[in-house]
């Protein structure tokens, strides 16, 4: 029997129990769910990183944390975790990242904005073609790359910057500081989508919005830290910017007297880019666990110096 520890928000147990149960036993795996198992008994620990677990150091025997959240930078730097750790790569999460980044860009390309503020006057503003309207993403994990190719078949001329060298069909690929700034000068809208790591904070500063096309718009359902918030508003002051929607920031909830709330040109949501949802990331989960009992590799492990 294997004995799987959820470590978790109480309210989460009752979303994913039977999602995991029913997972695991069409995987044919033999598995002993629970909450409190003795800690050196625990042959894999299912993980949000707020839950109260935060010592590592009494699950002895455990062979893989597989956490419930895409982003992981609020655990790797816990020296008490030594075990393989695994990123959430959720099918259902990926979906909503891209449907929420389409209809984003849409939103910005279509101008759908002039429409719904002219709605007392005859004011036809004919929006280019996707195929005239440049589109970068900065990040090209699961995530970037689902949306990249997303954007592709759309029409939009899209290209894609990641730190390492990728190679993506359609997708004009570049990295490395060079490709960064060529990625930036193309970018009428620009999609940010990097994990928070000491590389990546405030990639998006006054020197990189500065290369920006003028009045470039900005998505950013990635990470909060990515963005330089005072460089931002100036930005946005200047016009260099010309609007921003931004789903993630340094601090959650953003405090009600954030400049952000009332800024005409910023709009937030809380957010809600993309969320795991239990039923395809219990499948993830149970494949993780099927792998490690089978002795292959497991998916998504994280890198403890990349952070990702």
């Amino acid at each position: 029997m294997i004995k799987v520890q959820f470590a978790a928000r109480p309210e989460r147990w009752e979303t994913y129990q039977t999602p995991l149960e029913t997972a695991f036993s069409q995987a044919g795996l033999q598995v002993d769910l629970r909450q409190d198992h003795p800690a050196a008994e625990v042959d894999y620990v299912i993980y949000a990183p707020n839950s109260d677990l935060q010592d590592f150091t009494s699950y002895t025997a455990c062979k893989a944390v597989l956490s419930l959240w895409a982003g992981v930078e609020k655990i790797t730097g816990n020296k008490t975790l030594t075990q393989p750790l695994c990123r959430m790569v959720d099918p259902g999460l990926t979906a909503g990242m891209v449907e929420w980044v389409t209809g984003h860009v849409l939103r910005y390309h279509l101008d759908l904005d002039h429409s719904l503020t002219t709605q007392d006057r005859w004011d036809p503003v004919v929006p280019p073609l996707a195929q005239e309207r440049p589109v970068t993403l900065l990040g090209l994990g699961a995530l970037g790359a689902a949306c990249a190719r997303a954007l592709a078949q759309l029409g939009f001329p899209v290209t894609g910057w990641s730190r390492s060298t990728k190679s993506l069909s359609g997708i004009t690929c570049e990295h490395g500081n060079d490709g960064f700034l060529r990625a930036l000068h193309q970018a009428q809208i620009l999609v940010l989508l990097l994990p928070d790591t000491p590389a990546t904070d405030n990639i998006l500063n006054a020197e990189s919005l500065a290369m920006l096309p003028k009045g470039a718009r900005i998505i950013n359902p990635g990470r909060g830290p990515l963005i330089d918030d005072a460089a931002l508003l100036a930005a946005l002051h200047s016009g260099q910017i010309a609007h921003a929607t931004l789903d993630v920031f340094r601090q959650e909830p953003l405090p009600m007297d954030h400049p952000f709330w009332p800024h005409p040109r910023i709009t937030v949501t809380p957010h809600i880019a993309a969320e795991t949802r239990a039923l395809t990331a219990a499948q993830m989960i149970a494949k993780n666990i099927q792998r490690g009992e089978s002795g292959l590799p497991f998916l998504n492990q994280v890198d403890r110096q990349l952070g990702y």
